[in-house]
């Protein structure tokens, strides 16, 4: 049975560069009626807290990505304590005393002699006794020695990928605190779970060249890797710097839609052009992983206000109903106003005001040339209730006493109305409208 993870650290709030992990990791368990885990990541006591934990599992559940279970890494601590001791009995784990500014002495001096800057394995050398001396003055990391050979796998995105392990230090699994670190906690989990394929951002193939020596180490299959491209700004900037802006939950709070979101993710990076889905079931099947590219993403938040304008104007009245009730519309406007709005908001958001307008009217918005006309046109306009014939009949009578005609007519008499120069059709606005114009 296939089984994917989504693995986030609950050090923070899910942003849009955690969604396409989460996405297509979950579209590929989806697809094979396989399994989703929801891994938390937090075995970080300082930085983890609930309220991520929180946050991550809205964010989730806001966008339909509903997982089969919840793993927490905090109560795994034994498992990775086990698997530990077996790779030290085996001699694949090993105890290092290095302090952070001795290690970066020697990455140092293997670049100034053109080496690279690869632990040396001196750990390795020390006897029982150089062993005890040092545990008594310093603390100690944990390495995991790698076998000096090539690693290979054929990535899902990238391709066939080949890694020479001599070119890679023997990566530090627990620090000097005892803190486990990602590489091998994630380890422990992928193989425990029995996870068949893993999707996650192409910086962590490293990672991945030497995560394979140690499922293989541990006696687990390893799945299927596949590394995404990463997401950056419109300029090809790091993505990293903005990310403050583009937290799902500031996107839900924008107004933003969530098949918007998944619509654009799950196409974003790939050949096929971006197109807009009803359901995370038709997201499921419309995404082939073998279609995204390796090179980096561009990515503008400001693409999603169109597309989200896009959804919104193909939902029917009872998709949005509770919404507009909670503005204040009556029951017997809801209908019609949102036949009046739905093709001229970008997201729900954009509602209120326009209520505020229809309720309560809005000073008119006049150009000095136009004062005089806008005063002898607003003295033309009977007090509401108005209805579909209004604005036909009143800028007839306008036109017929003024002898304005086209634009000229029309702007003025749209900004006198709604303070706006674009909006929907006047016709349709004008029985929404429950107080008459007025300048000033």
């Amino acid at each position: 049975m296939t089984i994917t993870r989504f693995a986030p650290s609950p050090t923070g709030y899910l942003h849009i560069g955690n969604l396409r992990a989460a996405l297509f990791n979950y579209a590929i368990a989806r697809q094979q009626g396989g399994e989703f885990i929801l891994r938390i990541d937090d075995t970080d006591g300082e930085r983890s807290k609930e309220e991520y934990v929180d946050g991550i599992k809205t964010d989730l559940d806001w966008l339909g990505l509903t997982w089969d279970r919840v793993e927490r890494q905090s109560v795994r601590m034994e498992q990775y304590a086990a698997a530990k001791a077996r790779l030290i009995e085996m001699g694949r784990l090993y105890e290092c005393f290095e302090t952070p500014v001795e290690l970066d002495l020697k990455r140092k001096k293997q670049l100034n002699m053109g080496k690279p800057p690869v632990y040396d394995r001196a750990a390795l050398a020390l006897s029982e006794a150089e062993k005890d001396a040092l545990r008594s003055e310093r603390g100690s990391h944990w390495r995991f020695k790698l076998d000096l050979e090539r690693i290979e796998w054929p990535d899902g995105i990238i391709g066939d990928i080949s890694i020479d392990s001599a070119s890679v230090s023997d990566p530090v699994l627990f620090k000097n605190d005892g803190r486990i670190l990602y590489t091998f906690a994630s380890v422990v989990d992928d193989t425990e779970f029995g996870i068949t394929d893993v999707v996650r951002g192409s910086d962590h193939v490293t990672n991945t060249a030497t995560q394979i020596q140690m499922i293989t180490a541990l006696g687990g299959t390893v799945p299927r890797f596949s590394h995404h491209s990463l997401l950056t700004g419109p300029q090809g900037e790091a993505l990293s710097k903005r990310l403050g802006t583009l937290a799902l939950r500031d996107l839900r709070a924008n107004g933003i839609a969530p098949m918007t979101i998944l619509s654009m993710m799950a196409r974003l990076g790939s050949s096929d052009p971006v197109e807009l889905r009803e359901t995370v079931d038709e997201i499921v099947a419309g995404f082939d992983i073998d279609k995204f590219g390796s090179a980096p993403t561009k990515f503008d938040v400001v693409d999603l206000a169109p597309l989200n304008a896009r959804w919104l104007a193909a939902r029917p009245y009872d998709a949005v109903a509770d919404q507009i009730a909670a503005l204040g519309v009556p029951a017997d406007m809801g209908a019609a106003f949102w036949g009046v709005l739905h093709d001229n908001i970008d997201n729900l958001d954009d509602m209120a005001p326009w209520w505020d307008l229809f309720q309560n009217g809005t000073p008119a918005k006049v150009d000095a040339e136009d004062a005089d006309f806008v005063v002898q046109a607003l003295g033309l306009l009977g007090d509401p209730p108005y209805n579909d014939a209004t604005w036909s009949d009143w800028t007839g009578l306008v036109k017929e006493a003024t002898g304005r005609k086209g634009k000229g007519l029309f702007m003025p008499l749209r900004r006198a109305v709604t303070g706006r120069d674009r909006g929907p059709e006047m016709a349709q606005t004008m029985p929404l409208m429950q107080v008459k114009p007025r300048i000033g």
